[in-house]
């Protein structure tokens, strides 16, 4: 499973949704779907922008988590 972890980034820079989303020129209710991990997919073009806006790297944003062993945790 893919763990979003855009919350958190954004948390640590100090940036709110509605700041971000304005960077990024999506609406708040898309931005929403990622920070929450309810998208299916986003557009690498997405992730490039989110990583420029915010100063960080693909990982620190998206994380794989292996479900068996989080649900054994």
């Amino acid at each position: 499973m893919i763990r979003v972890n855009l919350d958190v980034v954004m948390a640590r820079r100090r940036v709110s949704s509605t700041e971000l989303a304005e960077r990024l020129g999506i609406t708040q209710a898309n931005l929403s779907i990622l920070k929450n991990n309810k998208g299916k997919a986003i557009r690498f073009a997405t992730l490039e922008a989110l990583c420029k806006a915010l100063h960080c790297r693909v990982e620190d944003i998206l994380e794989y988590v292996d479900q068996e062993e989080a649900n054994h945790a």
